[in-house]
């Protein structure tokens, strides 16, 4: 929060700076041009944050090299710019002039990329970390101890240690371990607890309740471990999942307030999408019945499994030839698939196949936002398999969603159960703003061709 509005004070500030810089030998010019100059500073800065968001600069686990940063800050100030110059051409009050524009992005993209790197420099010190202690050493704290390795999975916390409960196997590289040497209270307060993460493989009679009872009276927060994977990495974790977590654990509000605003959000955004590429899509049916000849079909029809198991026709752009699964198996994407066209590949890469996804959405098939809608051979065949896969089904389908965000194209077994870890998040924690960042940050899918096969 901090973080985002401290961008929003600098890129404001770059634009007023500019605008003083631009008119520094003319104040009477000054005095005329800069009428609301705070807001257009701030409606600047905004844009830009937008683009930003487009381009996933805000997601807490974004992995990408220093040089990878610095080109996706410039897709992102090229996005918000482009955006800024349709805005001044229908709102010309708010027109700034080329020139003020122009230094106001290279003044406000330099700002940025110091001040992150001053940031992550700061982010970096231990001190200012949380600190936190695994309460227990088995199989579950491994989980933590394996997918936790990398500094970037840590970086908004230090691991004190693993702290063994009686009985308990030991999973976990000696180094590792804290000796039980005071009760649980001292410990935390001797090491600066700042959070308890309640790992033990087997809670029956096990769990120090008296001391973590005092812990929470002392300040220090007390998490299991589901609930500390879904916060530190936007998923949750299938091997540790408890049934009775997905009962009493907050989220999976589809309350009929939230259907309502759900189902407007979606007419609004997929009739403005519409209208935006109608003549994009009559371009792509142009390019597949050039490629194609007379006679070939141009959409599309595939059974997928909707809300509730119910089954609907999903239309896409045929990317593949008409014979792709002549002897009616269904099979999974490859990549450098041979059944894939010159021009559907070009569709695939960029998502215009998904285009006529817009209709099933008008129709209430799907949901702008959503998990993916599979096959009915793939449900049927993975429902037996992945535990839990069946609560993605309590959700209309979306065009876009969490799991195309997080992770590639899954064209696996193995890839379908890491996709359900996201998909369960975005169950569980749906709203309106997370919609909205979703659709906002699949441009960043579009541009960079990510998951597409």
């Amino acid at each position: 929060m901090l973080f985002g509005i401290a961008e929003l004070a600098l890129l404001a500030s770059s634009l007023y700076l500019a605008m003083q810089l631009r008119y520094l030998r003319n104040a009477d010019e000054l005095v005329d041009v800069s009428h609301h100059l705070l807001l257009r500073s701030v409606i600047f800065a905004v844009v830009i944050m937008l683009g930003m968001v487009a381009l996933g600069e805000y997601r807490t686990h974004l992995r990408t090299t220093w040089q990878g940063a610095v080109a996706r800050q410039a897709v992102a100030f090229v996005i918000g710019g482009l955006l800024l110059i349709v805005g001044y051409y229908l709102v010309p009050q708010a027109y700034v002039g080329r020139g003020v524009l122009s230094m106001a992005l290279v003044m406000g993209f330099l700002a940025v990329m110091v001040f992150r790197l001053l940031f992550m420099r700061v982010v970096d010190i231990e001190s200012f970390k949380p600190r936190v202690l695994i309460l227990g050493t088995g199989q579950r704290a491994a989980q933590i101890h394996n997918r936790m390795r990398r500094r970037s999975d840590r970086r908004g916390f230090t691991v004190v240690g693993y702290l063994p409960c009686p009985g308990e196997n030991v999973a976990i590289p000696a180094d590792k371990l804290i000796v039980p040497d005071v009760p649980l209270p001292m410990l935390a307060k001797r090491e600066q607890i700042d959070e308890i993460v309640v790992s033990v493989d087997d809670r029956r009679g096990r769990l120090p309740m008296d001391g973590l009872l005092e812990c929470r009276q002392a300040g220090v927060m007390i998490t299991d471990l589901t609930t500390f994977f879904e916060r530190e990495s936007g998923r949750v974790q299938l091997l540790s999942l408890e049934p009775s977590w997905l009962v009493f654990s907050g989220g999976f509000h589809a309350t009929p307030l939230r259907r309502v605003t759900k189902r407007c959000f979606d007419v609004m955004a997929a009739a403005a999408l519409l209208l935006l590429c109608w003549p994009l899509m009559l371009l792509v049916a142009l390019a597949i019945r050039l490629e194609s000849g007379p006679g070939q079909p141009i959409l599309y029809r595939q059974e997928r499994v909707g809300e509730n198991g119910q089954t609907f026709w999903l239309l896409k752009f045929r990317s593949m030839r008409t014979d792709a699964e002549r002897d009616g198996v269904a099979r999974w994407a490859s990549r450098q698939d041979d059944r894939v066209t010159r021009v559907g590949r070009i569709c695939r890469k960029l998502r215009f196949d998904e285009l006529p996804q817009l209709w099933n959405v008008l129709k209430s098939d799907m949901s702008i936002v959503g998990p993916r809608p599979e096959r009915p051979q793939f449900v049927a065949d993975l429902a037996t398999k992945i535990p839990f896969y069946s609560l993605r089904h309590c959700l209309k389908p979306g065009l876009a969603g969490w799991a195309q965000l997080s992770y590639p194209y899954g064209a696996s077994e193995e890839d379908a159960a890491e996709k359900l870890k996201y998909d369960l998040f975005y169950v569980k924690n749906q709203n309106l703003l997370f919609d909205m960042l979703i659709l906002i940050e699949t441009v960043e899918v579009v541009l960079f061709s990510r998951g597409a096969r």
